[in-house]
C-alpha cells in the first residue's frame, strides 16, 4: 500500500488559538500544487486529515480533484501529538492509497516511524509517499517527495 503523508500549506501567523490558523493566498496555492501531483501519480482511497483549519483547508484541494474519495478526521494528528499513537490511529485505515494531511512536527516523526529514519522537517504542503505492508513502524519505504512552491 501507499502512506502519503503530507503538511498543510503556509498558514497566517495569528497567534491564539493554533487550530484555527487558515491558510494563506500562498498555502492555498501550494495545497492545490500538491493535491495535482497527487491526483496525477496516485489513486487516493481516502483522506485522513487533521481537525486543524488549516490541515482541513489543504484537504479541499484534493476534495475538489477527488470528490468521492471519503475524508477521516483524525484529532491525534495534530501538531504535538504523539506520532506512534497517531501512526497507530492509522492502522485500521483500508485501501492502497491513504493520504494523511497534517503538521510539522509530527508529520516528520510519523515519516520517521515509517522508516526508522531519525526526522526529517517537511517544506510547507510536501508530500512523501511511502510504501508499505501496512502502516506500522519500521514497515515503510520512502519512494518519492513532492515539494510545491515555497515562496510568493
Amino acid at each position: 500500500m501507499k502512506i502519503i503523508l503530507m503538511r498543510h500549506g503556509e498558514a497566517e501567523y495569528q497567534t491564539e488559538p493554533d487550530s484555527q490558523r487558515n491558510l494563506t493566498e500562498l498555502g492555498q496555492q501550494q495545497a492545490a500544487e500538491t493535491a495535482q501531483y497527487i491526483v496525477e501519480n496516485y489513486n487516493p482511497d481516502v483522506f485522513v486529515v487533521s481537525p486543524y483549519v488549516r490541515a482541513q483547508q489543504t484537504l479541499q484541494a484534493l476534495i475538489a480533484l477527488k470528490p468521492d474519495v471519503p475524508v477521516k478526521v483524525h484529532s491525534d494528528i495534530t501538531p504535538d501529538d504523539d506520532a506512534m499513537q497517531a501512526l497507530h490511529g492509522l492502522m485500521d485505515m483500508e485501501g492502497e492509497c491513504v493520504v494523511v494531511v497534517c503538521h510539522m512536527p509530527i508529520v516528520a516523526k510519523m515519516a520517521a516511524l515509517l522508516t526508522a529514519e531519525t526526522p526529517e522537517p517537511y517544506q510547507l504542503a510536501e508530500a512523501r509517499v511511502f510504501e508499505a505492508e501496512l502502516i506500522a513502524a519500521d514497515l515503510g519505504n520512502e519512494v518519492e517527495r513532492y515539494v510545491p512552491k515555497q515562496h510568493g
